[in-house]
């Protein structure tokens, strides 16, 4: 008998499996035992194929292969790579790795070519805190795996090749990714909309500022044609780019949901998903639970136009991400749990029609209508959300007249970077934001002069916010003297936070 080791992911965490193959003397056949679906039990055809296009004998024999633990449901075509080995190393047609610090991750062709396999960052992750230091892997796979520090890789291209290898015929070079490897993407990107394109709507860009520097949440409320979904997307445009980690973590969230999966996301992505996207899209899960929209916009922007047309069910399940900046998704037979930590960015109309309350238009929504519309968003929800900012018709005669201006763009980008880095300095160089603060770290870090502190707490009062408020609002005046470049929060920062609250007051 003889052994290998492959990885299954689960979420953000994963269990190393240990590939077990018997030999026996009766009719010829594979089979494969430990909680195998059917894309893990159809690897015995495609191993029959690859081993036959490799010319490397398959005992005939009955074949037996354990994926242990047995109790783990195993969904992953993956194993095809350390199935084939550890059948090479129980015939005895290789010798036996004796270290135990090593694993095969791979999916094999009927032609013996090994494919890229999704998630190879979490594989290799996992693998690592289990104490491996080697990786036979797919070539395809290579870019992405080569971001992970401290790890020894063997790319292949095809079963006969890996054979070469592991019988000292043509052995292959190991790629040490030492501190990892990553090449920031030198080719100019996309151009988007810049902020400077937006015409007027100076506490709306300003509101968007604030956002970018601190990864506060915004919405923007207004009459239809106001400009409240290009300063969403003008938003993407004044981001800091990310770090290796950043890429990193980005990298694998897409790999285990999109259809590309050995590519490098190497800018922030900026998700959008239409209001008839259903519940599993946005939030996640599925026959095998993969990341929806709110982790696939990790590190970015979730952009949800029409706020209050997304379903019911939807709205609510973004509590836990917008809250805890990750999502757990619980079916009858896996758990998973995804980051979510996202800059969300909605828009709302004030009433079904959209004029209600403009100088310009008619609106002609029934009182019911209105009320109803605007309940769509609940407490919690709107609890959640850090800033609120109006957005107003614009004069038809500047819209025309509106030119970029390259160097207002460039001023807000430095801005927004200045107090990123400010933020690193605070919390330890991660990507930690003032809107990730604890109640501890705005007791630590977010200082408030005595007057700061007498209008918060009137305002508090006046405004009737909740304590979830009242600190997200003490985290929004913390970001804007990060943009002053101030120590302590001083009584203007505290006055513009506040004028980002819904102003219903009572008397």
């Amino acid at each position: 008998m003889a052994s290998t080791h492959s990885i299954i992911t689960h979420g953000s965490s994963g269990t190393l499996v240990e590939i077990e193959c018997h030999l026996s003397n009766n009719l010829p056949n594979i089979i494969i035992v430990g909680f195998a679906n059917k894309a893990v039990d159809e690897a015995k055809e495609r191993i029959r194929g690859a081993f036959a296009t490799s010319h490397i004998m398959l005992p005939r024999k009955r074949i037996t292969v354990n994926l242990a633990p047995a109790d783990l449901p195993k969904h992953d075509s993956g194993f095809d790579v350390a199935i084939a080995v550890a059948i090479l190393r129980a015939s005895e047609q290789i010798s036996v790795l004796s270290d135990g610090r090593t694993a095969f991750v791979g999916e094999l062709g009927l032609e013996g070519d090994i494919r890229p396999v999704r998630g190879i960052i979490g594989k290799l992750l996992i693998g690592r805190q289990h104490g491996l230091t080697t990786f036979y892997i797919p070539e395809a796979n290579l870019r992405q795996a080569q971001l992970i520090p401290d790890i020894h890789l063997f790319p292949i291209k095809t079963l006969h090749q890996l054979y070469q290898h592991l019988t000292g015929v043509n052995p292959l070079e190991a790629v040490i990714t030492g501190a990892g490897r990553y090449e920031a993407s030198t080719a100019p990107s996309t151009p988007g909309i810049q902020l400077s394109e937006v015409v007027g709507q100076l506490q709306a860009k300003r509101a968007l500022e604030i956002t970018a520097a601190g990864g506060h949440n915004l919405l923007f409320s207004g009459p239809p044609g106001t400009g409240k979904s290009m300063l969403a997307k003008a938003l993407a445009g004044i981001l800091p780019a990310l770090n290796r980690e950043e890429v990193l973590e980005v990298s694998h969230l897409h790999s285990l949901a999109g259809h590309n999966y050995e590519a490098i996301i190497g800018e922030r992505p900026f998700r959008a998903p239409h209001h008839s996207a259903s519940h599993i899209a946005v939030i996640g899960g599925g026959l095998n639970l993969r990341p929806g929209e709110v982790s696939l916009s990790h590190r970015g922007v979730l952009f949800l136009d029409e706020l209050p047309e997304f379903s019911r069910m939807t709205l609510e399940a973004l509590r836990q991400p917008l809250e805890d900046r990750v999502v757990t998704i619980a079916r009858a037979k896996d758990t998973a749990e995804y980051p979510a930590n996202f800059i969300l960015i909605g828009t709302a109309n004030p009433c079904p029609c959209g004029y209600y309350g403009s100088a310009g238009g008619n609106c002609r929504c029934a009182p019911y209508e209105i009320s109803r519309y605007q309940q769509r968003l609940s407490g919690p929800i709107l609890d959640r959300i850090d800033l609120f900012s109006n957005v107003h018709e614009v004069e038809h005669d500047k819209l025309l007249h509106q030119t970029i201006d390259p160097e207002a763009d460039q001023a807000v980008r430095q801005r927004i970077e200045r107090a990123r880095q400010i933020q690193a300095q605070r919390y330890g160089g991660t990507s930690k934001l003032n809107a990730n603060m604890t109640n501890t770290d705005i007791k630590q870090s977010a200082p408030l002069e005595p007057a700061a502190i007498k209008l918060l707490n009137a305002a508090a009062q006046r405004l009737h916010l909740s304590a979830r408020g009242y600190m997200r609002a003490v985290k929004v005046a913390r970001t804007i003297a990060d943009l002053d470049q101030a120590e302590t929060i001083r009584e203007a920062h505290v006055s513009e936070a506040l004028a980002y609250r819904p102003q219903q007051v009572t008397d």
